[in-house]
């Protein structure tokens, strides 16, 4: 299949251009950032450039678009102009849903675990309340609300926190982690939220996977399957790498200023899991991040 991808030279941008090179042609977006997008056919544009997007479909004609591309930094997006990050990530994301309800493309939507309501428990199924307290996670899931109203021919999915090996100047929370853990610096970790984190290249795999499976109208959840803390993630990457659990410096979210809360947004990937997808469990994606390193 034809298939274009949006944030190309994101955190898991650059990991979907690997994996799904190998089995279909792909077409590359990226900003000013390239990553590894130079490796493949590529295009530079801003997302919100509607004139220079229709290009982009009519000439490569995609069958397919991951949309992955977003202002995604909760924290940053305080700082940012509200405005730019609405156009990004709530109007380009309905043009780019309006070009694939006209040119017969399937559109799969990389949204988050943060539009859940993080009060009410963990392990949220696909039909929990929505309650999202940052401007990324409220864009993310206007961003879904846009697509549904104008087609069916989409598959929105529900990413959880993301780790693993970030490329080209990628940045993630549990590489740094990591790096820092190998150097003998502590890290402070939160041992009151709760996510079900999924390695990158899991990730990759898993959407390439569901692209190939006739889903449509489906709104899924993206994640491992096992509920943990982010303390808890330092403490089983300090039993893989052998690395001084000493080091590993206890917080709650209080102790951050200005951080929009999520206690608990653990999900559960029944639905996923339903479509004969078998996510690997951390210990096993942390071996495999580790031997990228």
């Amino acid at each position: 299949m034809k298939i274009l991808i949006t944030g190309g030279s994101g955190l898991l941008g650059q990991y979907l251009n690997m994996k799904l090179s190998n089995d279909h042609i792909i077409l590359t977006q990226y900003k000013t950032h390239t990553g590894n997008c130079f490796n493949y056919d590529s295009v530079q544009t801003d997302i919100t450039r509607r004139n220079e997007i229709r290009e982009i479909f009519t000439s490569f004609k995609p069958d397919i678009v991951v949309h992955t591309a977003a202002v995604s930094d909760s924290r940053q997006t305080l700082q940012n102009n509200p405005g730019r990050v609405y156009d990004i990530n709530v109007n380009a994301t309905k043009n780019i849903a309006l070009l694939c309800a006209e040119n017969n493309a399937r559109l799969v939507y990389t949204s988050t675990d943060l539009i859940y309501a993080g009060y009410r428990g963990g392990m949220l199924k696909e039909d929990a309340k929505h309650d999202p307290v940052s401007l990324y996670a409220e864009t993310k899931l206007m961003g879904e609300v846009k697509i549904k109203e104008i087609f069916n021919n989409y598959l929105i999915l529900r990413v959880a926190l993301l780790y693993g090996y970030g490329m080209n100047k990628t940045y993630n929370h549990f590489n740094q982690m990591y790096l820092n853990l190998k150097d003998g610096i502590p890290v402070k970790l939160f041992t009151d939220q709760f996510r079900t984190p999924l390695e990158l290249s899991n990730a990759a795999s898993i959407i390439s996977k569901l692209i190939i499976k006739d889903v449509n109208a489906e709104t899924i959840n993206l994640g491992g399957y096992q509920r943990v803390s982010r303390f808890q993630l330092g403490e089983i990457l300090c039993n893989i790498a052998g690395f001084d659990k000493a080091l590993l410096y206890p917080i709650i979210m209080d102790d951050v200023p200005d951080l929009p809360k999520v206690v608990d947004v653990s999900l559960d990937t029944s639905r996923l899991q339903s479509f004969g997808i078998k996510q690997r469990s951390i210990e096993e994606s942390i071996k495999v991040f580790m031997s990228r390193k």
